[in-house]
């Protein structure tokens, strides 16, 4: 089974506001662009929904899978095992718990590794992820709810 690269990457207009994922998954001469816009949101959500939507988006359960990120809030919270933590405890007092959820049932029917890149740096596929989720954000005509949300 061929390995698998996705790249991921979340943005809003304002924390809370309108905010778009962007993702790039690649494997073999195979390229899948992902984006969607939401009408209010925040960034971490959407840093979040992108892994959620590339991981969602693979075929073959098992696959081996290196995700992208330029979110230390992703990145840290699953190789630093916070999230397993969160988990256990049933999510108290953390943000985002839906996401987290969605996360961990997708995660656990892949072989998954993260590296952490620098925003807005020299990652090429990381930039188009950008490009692509800023673009959603601003397409207010093609908005979903983020139904997860909930303003504190």
């Amino acid at each position: 089974m061929p390995s698998i690269t996705i790249y991921t990457d979340g943005s809003s207009l304002g924390n809370p506001g309108a905010g778009g994922y962007g993702v790039v998954l690649l494997s073999g001469p195979h390229r899948k662009e992902l984006s969607q816009g939401f009408r209010l949101t925040t960034n971490n959500r959407m840093e979040l929904m992108a892994v959620c939507v590339g991981l969602e988006a693979l075929k073959f359960e098992g696959s081996d899978v290196t995700i992208y990120s330029d979110s230390k809030y992703v990145v840290d919270a699953v190789t630093k095992g916070w999230v397993f933590g969160w988990e256990k405890k049933q999510f108290a007092q953390k943000k985002n718990p839906d996401l987290w959820r969605r996360f961990l049932k997708i995660y656990r029917r892949h072989h998954v590794r993260f590296v952490w890149v620098k925003g807005h740096a020299e990652t090429v596929e990381n930039n188009r992820c950008d490009t692509l989720a800023v673009a959603a954000a601003n397409d207010k005509a093609h908005h979903a709810e983020d139904t997860g949300y909930r303003e504190e």
